[in-house]
């Protein structure tokens, strides 16, 4: 090989610090804290009312809401560690916790959907009377908790799977409660005691729906896909389109976290010469228009008795 220049993205150039500040979830701990409390608070008040008023709905959005604590907890615990600064041994630091988690809470998720959706369909073929009044009450509180909750998180959705994941989750529990009080209502003035199991069995459905998505993109995260906001075909037209780049490969995009993404490149250029300022537009532009902030980048004059072992044979 030639010449090689490695380069990453200079305000980020050590891991953890000045470029950290303006991709974690930093400002969310106080959201973390009044949503865990206010949702924390009301599972309790939703299992001690649904035992007394025989609800099966109102215990169903309990266990819901109970694992949204606990993703919200774990959703904390990912964003603090995050921030953490990178160490000999781990040089990211912990970002890629925080696509665990997003992970974890998806699964979490998905088996108390089952749950509540077996519980459901055993309750039809013996449903019990409710007290719909009780569960009006609780579950128009649930509207408010739950509604403002998600406001809380609504800023940061657009970055970070986390983020959004406690947005979607919050956002669908206020939706929710919302069909248990209408369902409640309809139970008063028609005694259909299937009601209750039916509006069970569509919380769950509604759930799965949303947590199929989050399992979806945390799964391929996990796996170092290329983020789903990314069209690398674009991102590898730009590079092979760059002056003097007469070839493009090796080409790695993967996210390091739930709101950082990295890349790395062999770019063949014939002329090639350490050049900082080009290097510096690269990057300037992968971040702008892709939002792409750890680049590093490898060129190469393309010499054929020297050839790159990454390249593709026919490039060889």
């Amino acid at each position: 090989m030639a010449h090689k220049h490695s380069h990453d993205q200079c305000d980020g150039h050590d891991h953890g610090h000045s470029h950290n500040h303006s991709h974690a979830p930093k400002n969310f701990d106080r959201a973390f804290a009044i949503g865990i409390a206010l949702n924390g608070g009301f599972v309790a008040v939703e299992v001690v009312f649904g035992l007394l008023s025989n609800s099966l709905a109102l215990l169903a959005d309990a266990g819901h809401n109970l694992s949204d604590v606990l993703g919200l907890l774990l959703a904390w615990g990912a964003s603090v560690l995050v921030r953490k600064l990178p160490t000999q041994r781990h040089t990211y630091g912990l970002r890629r916790s925080s696509v665990l988690v997003a992970l974890i809470n998806a699964v979490v998720l998905l088996v108390a959907v089952g749950a509540i959706a077996w519980e459901a369909i055993l309750r039809f073929s013996h449903p019990e009377s409710v007290s719909s009044g009780t569960v009006i009450l609780v579950a128009s509180v649930g509207i408010l908790i739950n509604g403002f909750t998600a406001w809380l998180f609504m800023s940061g959705k657009e970055k970070d799977v986390n983020i959004r994941g406690a947005y979607l989750h919050m956002a669908a529990d206020a939706a929710i409660s919302l069909g248990v009080v209408v369902a409640a209502m309809a139970m008063q003035f028609t005694g259909w005691l299937w009601l209750d199991p039916a509006v069970s069995l569509a919380i769950a459905v509604a759930i799965g729906a949303g947590t199929w998505s989050l399992l979806r993109e945390s799964l391929n995260l996990a796996l170092d896909a290329v983020p789903a906001s990314i069209q690398p075909a674009k991102v590898e037209a730009y590079l092979a389109g760059l002056p003097g780049v007469k070839a493009v490969h090796d080409l790695h995009i993967w996210a390091m976290s739930t709101t950082e993404i990295a890349l790395t490149v062999h770019l063949v250029k014939p002329d090639a010469v350490i050049d900082d300022a080009l290097l510096v537009q690269i990057n300037n532009k992968l971040r702008e228009q892709f939002d792409i902030h750890h680049t590093t980048v490898q060129f190469e004059l393309g010499d054929a008795s020297h050839p790159c072992k990454q390249a593709p044979a026919e490039a060889v």
